[in-house]
């Protein structure tokens, strides 16, 4: 079971090397994370772009907030602000 109390959700394609990359830094935290494949879902990648403002993967939501993607994510672990946003329970 996962330290971190926070929900993530990640919007993914299977041949995106930055989606790839930024599983993987999940997987090393060890962060439950819900992966929601888009490529050929259409309907969902326009929704994941309305919310975010973004069209490329990965995206990447921490407690339905959008974070970016996957170098906004290492930024994040990079600058030890990662943990705490993982930390933080989801809203009720």
């Amino acid at each position: 079971m996962s330290q971190y109390k926070a929900e993530v959700k990640i919007y993914t394609t299977p041949w995106c090397p930055y989606c790839v990359r930024a599983k993987k830094l999940l997987d090393r935290k060890e962060v439950s994370y819900e992966d929601f494949n888009v490529a050929y879902d259409q309907a969902m990648r326009a929704e994941v772009s309305q919310r975010s403002g973004r069209t490329s993967v990965p995206q990447i939501f921490i407690n339905d907030q959008p974070i970016g993607g996957c170098d906004e994510l290492h930024d994040l672990e990079a600058k030890g602000q990662l943990d705490s946003l993982l930390q933080a329970e989801p809203a009720a």
